[in-house]
């Protein structure tokens, strides 16, 4: 028996840890290329924080202390279900305990990145948008995820 495609519920949460000055980036499996701060869709909890609560764990592990919503924001990016063309943000800082133990399922890696690393992964980012840089040389090194540039810029973190 097939499964149905997941249908996207325009809904995403992503959550903001840092560590001594550095931003805990992932680097999914699956869907769009690039390195994000950990985020998904609100599914079937019932809060924007239950659901960051639930994928922080998920993908990374780590359990949720305390949630401080950042940014909420419509922003038109693709998404691999079905349907998905936008999504309602919800951006929260978090601080969380635990060890690291990203998701093999997930994520591709998961790693504490300086802002200044989080620039050249943009800048890298900026040339992929203007098509400088090919589909294949961006699924090999990406920067990061096109939707979470535009974030970070909402965000004045680049």
């Amino acid at each position: 028996m097939t499964q149905s495609p997941k249908v996207c519920d325009h809904t995403s949460v992503g959550m903001m840890v840092w560590n001594d000055g550095k931003l805990l980036l992932i680097e999914r499996k699956k869907g769009a290329k690039g390195f994000a701060i950990p985020a998904g869709h609100v599914d079937d909890d019932s809060t924007f924080e239950d659901a960051a609560r639930r994928e922080l764990g998920e993908e990374v592990g780590l359990k949720t202390i305390k949630l401080e919503l950042l940014l909420d924001i419509r922003k038109d990016n693709p998404c691999r279900r079905e349907g998905g063309s936008w999504h309602q943000w919800k951006i929260y800082r978090v601080d969380a305990t635990g060890e690291l133990s990203r998701s093999l399922e997930e994520t591709k890696q998961a790693s504490w990145f300086t802002i200044n690393e989080i620039k050249s992964l943009s800048e890298k980012t900026e040339k992929y948008i203007r098509k400088e840089i090919s589909e294949e040389d961006w699924e090999n090194a990406p920067g990061l995820e096109v939707v979470m540039y535009e974030l970070f810029k909402e965000l004045r973190i680049i």
